[in-house]
């Protein structure tokens, strides 16, 4: 079984632990998520891809270092903002895909994230968000991965380690190398199931 590894930067994911599965780093945000593997996608046809890093999370129940599949994800910022509203794109009049999901695959807790370009720090702008869509992660990547492989047709699955909670900046409070160790540990369990 053909398989590739989706990660924004290398430092998310121990490539020597996975030389027997394809690794592509995109580099970080949807945009270079979408154009890295869609370029992939033109020569390579793996039989599943999985998307994984690191999130934030909003919902309280999932602990610094949690590994959660995120199976449904979003475009949060596609629209347009009337007063101090925010107008879904497909609100105005506009046909386009901004939500995915797929199928659970894994034995993970499941999450439902938002993708977006600026990480949330303030307390207006989470609060926000949290009215409007309800998320328990963002990222930076997942929605674009998503809808690459739903477009093209390619099975798929995100699983996100949490190293921080979506909360006013305090970056002293992340732990992002506890997440990155937990979620090398869950990819390798998760391969194994493949393997075996």
């Amino acid at each position: 079984m053909k398989i590739l590894i989706v990660a924004a930067t290398a430092q998310e994911i121990n490539k020597d632990d996975f030389i027997n599965h394809d690794v592509l780093i995109t580099g970080i945000g949807m945009v270079n998520t979408v154009f890295s593997l869609t370029k992939y996608l033109h020569n390579h046809t793996p039989d599943l891809i999985i998307n994984v890093g690191i999130a934030g999370a909003y919902n309280l129940d999932f602990k610094i270092g949690d590994v959660v599949e995120v199976s449904k994800d979003c475009f949060s910022e596609i629209g347009a903002q009337s007063g101090d509203d925010f107008l879904d794109v497909n609100t105005i009049g506009l046909d386009v895909d901004t939500e995915f999901s797929f199928q659970s695959k894994t034995h993970l807790s499941q999450a439902k994230g938002i993708t977006v370009n600026t990480i949330h720090g303030s307390k207006n702008s989470i609060d926000n968000i949290q009215k409007r869509l309800h998320p328990d992660v963002e990222s930076m990547e997942g929605a674009g991965c998503m809808m690459v492989c739903s477009k093209l047709g390619f099975e798929f699955f995100q699983i996100r380690a949490i190293s921080n909670y979506v909360e006013e900046r305090a970056k002293e409070k992340w732990n992002i190398g506890l997440a990155i160790k937990n979620l090398n540990l869950e990819l390798n369990k998760i391969l194994d199931t493949y393997e075996t």
